[in-house]
């Protein structure tokens, strides 16, 4: 099993704490992400995908510390992650966009000067991804004339392309309709049921409490709540502090 440790993990932005002993073990879960907005989510995806060094504490993968890693080389890992925001390459098409993702090897390196990433065998398992994520049909398209769903799911596709084994899912189902939300759920748990972990931050708390078999809350930059949906959603804390009581 792949394991991700974070170890009392603080992270400090001038006088801003962002982060306060942020300690979570996951492997072969989909594990959830939550708290209200500014909470110190996606900072602690930033720190674990080696976007930024923690001020204090340390993140170990498969038994590796991940300090002074860059972010390339915590993807040769086997960690990769997707973005709040989504940044497609607008103008090359679909198919393009997860081959960059096949380059990964050689990036950045001088080897990237003089090897092709896009050969028959990467255009292959390219398109095996974009079958895998639904997105055969816009294979020739400019990623750009995607509507926000698709964009998501190319998101996913191009961070498939390094062949991770741990997935960090930065807001995915965020703009989405409840259909598109439900279409995105079952492709994640096909990504989990071939041997991949997870761990998504959402807002959307019935996506989040329909999909993931264990949820970490944050707020403030701290963790104040872990357990299975059912009993965060019972949580007096959390709900006074981010879900609120239903009317």
């Amino acid at each position: 099993m792949n394991k991700l440790r974070v170890e009392r993990v603080s992270k400090m932005f001038g006088g801003l704490q962002a982060l306060k002993n942020v300690s979570l073990e996951t492997g072969g879960e989909i594990l959830g992400l939550i708290g209200p907005n500014g909470a110190g989510k996606t900072t602690l995806f930033n720190v674990i995908s080696g976007f930024l060094p923690p001020t204090e504490g340390a993140v170990y993968y498969n038994g590796h510390s991940l300090h002074r890693f860059r972010p390339h080389q915590i993807v040769r890992l086997g960690i990769a992650r997707t973005f709040q925001i989504v940044k497609p390459f607008g103008d090359l098409s679909v198919l393009d966009n997860v081959l960059t993702g096949c380059g990964m090897p050689v990036y950045p390196s001088w080897r990237a000067f003089f090897r092709r990433y896009h050969t028959p065998l990467t255009e292959k398992a390219a398109d095996e991804i974009l079958e895998l994520t639904d997105l055969s049909a816009w294979r020739d398209v400019p990623a750009s004339s995607l509507p926000i769903g698709l964009q998501r799911r190319l998101e996913i596709a191009r961070a498939l392309a390094t062949r991770p084994d741990l997935l960090l899912l930065d807001e995915p189902a965020a703009g989405l309709t409840s259909h598109e939300a439900e279409a995105l759920a079952q492709l994640v748990r096909r990504l989990h049921q071939q041997g991949k972990s997870i761990i998504v931050i959402e807002h959307n708390m019935a996506f989040a409490m329909g999909l993931c078999e264990r949820i970490v809350v944050l707020a403030q930059g701290e963790i104040i709540a872990v357990g299975p949906p059912e009993e965060i959603q019972n949580n007096e804390q959390v709900i006074n502090v981010y879900l609120g009581r239903s009317k």
